[in-house]
C-alpha cells in the first residue's frame, strides 16, 4: 500500500513540474507586448509572398479597403512594397509555368497578372498574351494525343483572337485522321477564314461537306446503368438501378452524362453499394464497366470513361445557338428503350434550373433513363444536353447548352469535382444593370467591401451586355472559365453615383451558394438574398418591425404579393441545410389591404441562380 502510495506522489510531482513549465510559457506570452491588428494583417501578408502572390495582392487589397486612412507614411510605403514584391513573385511564377510547359497554370497566371497592371495601370509585362498560352497548350495537348483538350482549347483561343492558317490547318487534319465530321467542319470554317478554300486539301474540302445520318449518330449513345445493390420495401427486396443515357465526345471512350446519374457513384453522403456500366445495345447486351473521371454539379453535368471504343463521336467544339423555335432531336433510352429518337422544337431559352447559367425549354419527348442524351440540330450539331423535365406536364422538358458544356469539359477532365470561381455577390437584374442585393460575410465580395445596392458594370474588363433576361448568365459566363483562386477586377457604380474598381481573389463555389450565410448573417438580411425582400427600419424604431423597401421582381417575396413600404415582422427562419432548403415565416402588413396583418409562410433554396 505504501509501494502504491509513493508511486502516486512521484506522478503528481511530474505533472506539476509539467503544469509549472506551461504556466511560465502562457505567463511569457501573456507578458509579451500586444500586437496590433493590422500587424498580424501584415504578417499573414508577408507569408503568402513567396508561396501564394495571388493571394498576398488579395490580402493587400483587403487590408487598404479595411484601413482606408494609412495611419502615417511608412504604412502606406511598406504597403506599397509588400505590393511590388508580390507582383514581382506572380511574374516569375508565369516565367517558371511558361518555361515547364504547365500551360493551364500559366494562363491562370497571366490572368491574374493582367487584372492586376490593369487595375494599378502598369504597363503590360507578360510575354505572351492569354490566348497564346491557351494556343500553347492546345498544341501540346495534340502532340500528347489528348485530342478533346486540344480542340476545346484550339477553338477557346480562337475566339480570343482568330487563329492562323497553320495553325488551323493543324487541327482540322487531326480531325479529319480522327473522322469527326463536325469537329473538322469547325476547323476548316476557321482555316478556310485565315486563308481560301483553295489552299485546303480537296478531300478535307469533300469530307466536312458530307453529312452523318441519324443511325450513325446513334453509334455514339449508350444507356447508363447505376447499379446500386438490393432496395428493401415492406419487407421485400428489389433490384436498385439508376438509367440513364450518355454520349461519347472522345475515340478514348470519354462520355458525357449528367451528374444526377451517377450522384452515388462520387456522393461522399452516399453510403450505399454502386457500380456504374454502360450498355451500347439492348437489355440482352453486356454491361462494360464505367467510372467517373469528372463532374460539375454547378452544371449537373458528369465525365465518364470507359474501355468501349465508339463508331461515332459527337462534337463538342460547335458554336451552335439555336433559335426558338428551331427543330431539334433528342436522343436516348427512356425507361431503358435504347436508342430512341424523338422530335421538337426549342421552346424557350433563359430558363433558371441550375445554379449557373440558363437552360433550353424544349418540347421533344424526354423521359426518365433519358437524362444526359445528345439534343442535335437539324444539321447533325450538339445544342443541348437532356437533364429533366416536369412530369406533370407534357412537353415541359429542358437541356443544358452544349457552349456550356464545352465550357465545363476542360476542368472535368483534369479530374474529380470541378470547382468554380466564387465572390459571394447576389444580384438582380434591374433597368440600370446588374445589382448587387447582398454581399455573403466572409467572402471575397465582404472581404473587400464591395457596397450593396450598387451596379456591376464590368468585370475583368468586359462590359456587361447582354439581352433583357440573360444579363446574369452572362456575368456568370465571364467568370466561368476561370480558375477559383485568380484575380477579378469588377468595376461599379456605388448608389451615391461613383464609379469604383475592386480587385479580388475568387474562392471555389460552394455547393449551397447561400448555405454558410443562412448560418452566420442575421435573418433581416438574409430574407432579401433568399425570398427576394430588402428590409429597412421601420417608423417608431421598433426592433421586430421593418419596412420592405424593395421586393425583387419574380423572387418568392414577389410571388407572395408582397410589395414596397408593406410593414413586415420575422416569426422564424428555419435552415433545412441536407435538403438545400429555407422555410421563412412573418407576419405582414400590407399597404394595399390597409395594413391589415396576416401570417405567411415562405420558401426558397439555398442554390439561388442569380449568384456570383
Amino acid at each position: 500500500m505504501k509501494k502504491v502510495y509513493m508511486n502516486w506522489l512521484i506522478v503528481g510531482y511530474l505533472l506539476l513540474i509539467i503544469s509549472s513549465c506551461g504556466s511560465l510559457r502562457t505567463q511569457d506570452e501573456m507578458l509579451a507586448p500586444r500586437r496590433s491588428t493590422d500587424e498580424i494583417r501584415l504578417e499573414d501578408i508577408r507569408q503568402q509572398l513567396a508561396q501564394n502572390p495571388v493571394r498576398a495582392i488579395d490580402l493587400i487589397g483587403s487590408f487598404r479597403e479595411t484601413y482606408k486612412v494609412i495611419r502615417d507614411d511608412f504604412e502606406a510605403e511598406n504597403l506599397a512594397v509588400l505590393e511590388n514584391e508580390a507582383t514581382d513573385n506572380l511574374r516569375e511564377f508565369l516565367e517558371r509555368a511558361i518555361a515547364e510547359e504547365r500551360w493551364d497554370d500559366a494562363v491562370s497566371f497571366s490572368r491574374s497578372l493582367a487584372n492586376l497592371e490593369a487595375v494599378s495601370a502598369r504597363p503590360p509585362s507578360a510575354v505572351f498574351s492569354e490566348r497564346d498560352l491557351i494556343l500553347a497548350g492546345a498544341k501540346k495537348r495534340l502532340a500528347d494525343g489528348e485530342n478533346l483538350g486540344a480542340f476545346l482549347a484550339a477553338m477557346q483561343a480562337h475566339e480570343l483572337a482568330p487563329l492562323s492558317f497553320d495553325d488551323a490547318m493543324l487541327f482540322l487534319e487531326r480531325a479529319v485522321d480522327l473522322k469527326q465530321r463536325r469537329t473538322a467542319a469547325c476547323f476548316y470554317a476557321v482555316a478556310e477564314q485565315a486563308g481560301t478554300a483553295a489552299m485546303i486539301p480537296a478531300d478535307y474540302r469533300e469530307f466536312v461537306r458530307g453529312s452523318d445520318n441519324v443511325t450513325d449518330m446513334l453509334k455514339g449513345v449508350a444507356t447508363v446503368v447505376v447499379d446500386r445493390g438490393i432496395r428493401i420495401d415492406r419487407g421485400r427486396g428489389f433490384a436498385d438501378r439508376v438509367l440513364g443515357t450518355a454520349f461519347f465526345v472522345d475515340q478514348s471512350g470519354l462520355m458525357i452524362t449528367n451528374y444526377h446519374v451517377i450522384d452515388s457513384e462520387v456522393n461522399p453522403r452516399y453510403q450505399g453499394f454502386s457500380r456504374l456500366f454502360i450498355r451500347m445495345g439492348d437489355g440482352s447486351s453486356p454491361l462494360i464497366p464505367a467510372r467517373v473521371i469528372g463532374w460539375d454539379m454547378t452544371l449537373d453535368l458528369a465525365l465518364l470513361q470507359t474501355a468501349y471504343r465508339p463508331e461515332y463521336i459527337f462534337s463538342v467544339v460547335d458554336r451552335v445557338v439555336p433559335r426558338v423555335g428551331d427543330s431539334v432531336l433528342a436522343m436516348g433510352s427512356p425507361g431503358g428503350l435504347e436508342k430512341t429518337v424523338t422530335s421538337g422544337i426549342i421552346s424557350a431559352q433563359r430558363r433558371l434550373f441550375l445554379q449557373i447559367g440558363d437552360v433550353y425549354q424544349i418540347d421533344a419527348a424526354v423521359n426518365p433513363g433519358s437524362s444526359g442524351g445528345p439534343i442535335i440540330d437539324h444539321s447533325g450539331r450538339l445544342v443541348g444536353i437532356a437533364f429533366g423535365g416536369i412530369m406533370e406536364f407534357q412537353g415541359m422538358n429542358f437541356a443544358i447548352p452544349a457552349g456550356r458544356l464545352a465550357a465545363a469539359l476542360p476542368a472535368m477532365i483534369n479530374g474529380g469535382k470541378a470547382d468554380r470561381p466564387w465572390l459571394g455577390m447576389v444580384v438582380n437584374e434591374t433597368s440600370a444593370g446588374a445589382e448587387i442585393v447582398y454581399t455573403a460575410p466572409n467572402t471575397p465580395a465582404s472581404n473587400h467591401f464591395v457596397p450593396e445596392g450598387s451596379i456591376v458594370t464590368s468585370i475583368n474588363g468586359r462590359q456587361i451586355t447582354a439581352p433583357q433576361g440573360f444579363l446574369i448568365s452572362a456575368l456568370q459566363d465571364i467568370l466561368f472559365k476561370n480558375r477559383p483562386g485568380e484575380l477579378v477586377t469588377l468595376e461599379i457604380l456605388t448608389p451615391g453615383g461613383e464609379t469604383i474598381q475592386r480587385l479580388v481573389m475568387s474562392v471555389p463555389r460552394p455547393e449551397l451558394p447561400l448555405g454558410e450565410a443562412a448560418k452566420v448573417d442575421t435573418r433581416e438580411r438574409l430574407v432579401a438574398p433568399l425570398f427576394g425582400m430588402i428590409l429597412s427600419p421601420g417608423a417608431g424604431g421598433s426592433r421586430s418591425s421593418f419596412q420592405v423597401r424593395k421586393v425583387v421582381r419574380g423572387s418568392p417575396a414577389d410571388m407572395a404579393g408582397i410589395s414596397d413600404q408593406d410593414i413586415a415582422s420575422i416569426r422564424s427562419l428555419r435552415v433545412f441545410e441536407r435538403e438545400g432548403f429555407v422555410v421563412l415565416e412573418i407576419n405582414i402588413k400590407r399597404r394595399r389591404m390597409g395594413y391589415l396583418e396576416t401570417t405567411m409562410q415562405l420558401l426558397a433554396g439555398l442554390d439561388s441562380p442569380d449568384t456570383l
